[in-house]
């Protein structure tokens, strides 16, 4: 039997990449989340919050970790994102392994990772699809959530790797102009996957 064809998905924000990964889903392909399984590891008996408790005891409250107290310490050390990724990193990946193989009768399974570059998950994949669409649509979209400054996402714009870089590295880039037409080209890489994957 055929192991399934791992395809990681990325996308900056404001890209379309969370409404892309829901279109997989309703079209039957299993989801792996990234961010939803870090939500797990933090919540209150999530496997992180031993070890985080440990290494931050201030980040943990009521028995869950606490995000406002991670950006405090965030904005204050900055040593200290290299030292929470060390712990959260490797719990996400045998969550991942666990969700592959879970999924093993599976034709195509779709790995939702905000940074699918940056921390080189993309080597475990079979090929990757990146989100993108123009800087003006972009901003619009991330400037229209509530709460959200023009400061606040030029600080996530530093942070994540430039959408030109991600274009280039991709195997895929469906360009989110309309939930239409993105729907469709989300069908149409299914159907091609698939395809090669019989012939």
């Amino acid at each position: 039997m055929k192991r399934p064809f791992l395809l990681g998905l990325t996308g900056s924000i404001g890209m379309g990449k969370s409404t892309t990964a829901a279109m997989f889903a309703d079209a039957g392909v299993p989801v792996w989340d990234a961010d939803a399984c870090v939500q797990d590891l933090y919540a209150k008996g999530g496997a992180a919050v031993a070890p985080i408790a440990a290494a931050f005891p201030e980040a943990v409250q009521d028995g869950a970790v606490s995000r406002d107290a991670l950006k405090a310490r965030l904005s204050q050390d900055k040593q200290f994102l290299a030292r929470l990724e060390s712990i959260v990193h490797p719990l996400t990946t045998q969550s991942r392994k666990a969700f592959i193989a879970a999924h093993g009768d599976a034709d195509l399974i779709l790995l939702d990772i905000p940074l699918l570059f940056e921390t080189g998950a993309d080597q475990g994949c079979d090929a990757t699809l990146v989100v993108s669409a123009s800087p003006e649509i972009q901003r619009a979209r991330v400037l229209d959530r509530p709460g959200m400054t023009q400061a606040q996402l030029e600080l996530i714009l530093a942070r994540q790797m430039p959408d030109a870089q991600k274009r280039a590295r991709a195997t895929y880039v469906i360009e989110t102009r309309t939930l239409e037409q993105t729907r469709e080209d989300v069908r149409h890489l299914i159907a091609q996957i698939k395809e090669a994957r019989d012939a």
